[in-house]
This record gives structure tokens, sequence and C-alpha cells, in this order.
């Protein structure tokens, strides 16, 4: 079964609209664990609008699963920082500055030296590397010869096509693994996926790793209760 890594950038969202500590970062994400997650993600961004830089030291200090942090390895600040927590794992993602949110995948032709070198450089210190990409062959292809110990799938095509035709949303995805699966890479996804359409895309991808989800679910759990909202995740997985 996939791993479930809850995404917890919405909780420091609301508590950063406010000041102070309501809610409680570092207790959120031990009630998340509590819950059955198998993970915590986070995505620090150089403005700190959701996850500060000190939120990554407080977390790892006092999570007990895998902690996987998200950001742009082109920024000096993002490098530092996962290299002074050691995460069990770091996910490169090619964000832009002033970005709300992630919206593609390396171009792993274009910078492939360039990641070869960071992932060398995180997988020095014993840290799991994955990129996140697009669901294209020849990306994949190229993601591999970086030394790259996995890829995390960017699925907002997937999500955003799903409800009008499941099959032609999923097969991009399919062969991406197929490919990935021959290349002896792990597969980890996310992005916008949720109760509706996780476990559709689950149930096709072989040899699913982890997904990280943090909007849906956080949003679900206003509803749902957040203890609730991750067994029903887990369910779907």
């Amino acid at each position: 079964m996939a791993k479930l890594s809850v995404n917890i950038n919405k909780i420091a969202t609301l508590r950063n609209s406010r000041g102070g500590n309501n809610p409680d970062l570092v207790k959120v994400a031990l009630d998340c664990e509590r819950f059955g997650a198998e993970g915590i993600t986070v995505h620090p961004r150089p403005d700190e609008r959701h996850i500060r830089y000190q939120d990554v030291f407080d977390l790892k200090t006092a999570i007990s699963t895998e902690f996987n942090i998200e950001g742009n390895c082109k920024e000096q600040k993002f490098i530092d920082l996962v290299l002074a927590n050691k995460p069990a794992q770091v996910t490169l993602v090619p964000d832009t500055e002033g970005q709300i949110t992630s919206n593609h995948g390396w171009d792993t032709i274009k910078h492939q030296a360039y990641l070869k070198e960071m992932v060398q450089l995180f997988q020095k210190e014993g840290i799991r590397v994955s990129i996140f990409t697009d669901p294209v062959r020849e990306i994949i292809e190229a993601a591999q010869t970086t030394g790259t110990d996995r890829i995390e799938l960017y699925t907002e095509y997937y999500a955003s096509n799903y409800a009008k035709d499941p099959l032609k949303a999923i097969t991009p995805y399919t062969q991406a693994a197929h490919t990935a699966n021959k290349l002896g890479l792990g597969i980890n996804a996310g992005h916008d996926l949720d109760l509706n359409n996780l476990k559709y895309f689950a149930d096709n991808i072989p040899n699913l790793l982890e997904v990280s989800i943090g909007h849906a679910l956080i949003s679900d759990s206003l509803y749902l209760g957040l203890e609730n909202t991750i067994q029903l995740y887990l369910k779907q997985l």
C-alpha cells in the first residue's frame, strides 16, 4: 500500500493569518501521525507565508514518521535547511518566486547536470531524493540519469480531468509509472489528489510508494474532522 504523507502547509497558513501559535503546527503533525499518517510533508517558501524555516527544525525533533521536505533547490537557504535537518526525503520542486503553488515538474533534460549535482549533494548526507516531474517518458528517462531515488508525479492534469474521463486522465500516469518501474525509480505522487480521485489513481499506478496530500485533506477535515479524514484517505489507498 502506498504511504500517506500529510502536507501541513495549510495548517501553517491558518496559524500565520492570526499570529501566535494557534493552531500549533507541531501538535497537528503529531496528531496526524497518531491518526495514521505515515509521513509529514512541508514545503517552505522564501517568503515563509506558511511553513517557516524554524518550523522545519521544530518538526524534525518531534515527529517519528518519515519527514519529507519539498522545495526549490536553487535557493541556497533551502539547501542549507535540508542539510541541517536531514529528513528522510527531500523532494526537488522547480518553484518560481511568488508562485502560489507548484504547477509544473522539472525539465530534467535541460537541467540534467544541475539535478545530478543536487541529487549527489543530498544523497551523500543519507537523504533520499525525489524529483518532481510531469508524466512524460523522456523526462522520466532523463530523471533516472541524475541518480535520483524517486520521482514524484505531478498529478494536476489527472485531477482536473478525472471527472470527465478517468481513463484518459490516468493513461499518461500509468505509462509514466511503467517507464519508472523499468528504470528502477521509486514513484511518489501529489497535487490535487482527493477523496474522489485517489483510489482510482492508486489502483492504476503500479508500485506507487507514497502520496503527499495537503490542501484537499485539510479542507475535508473542516467538515469531517482530522482523524476521520486521515482514515478515509488511508482507506482509499
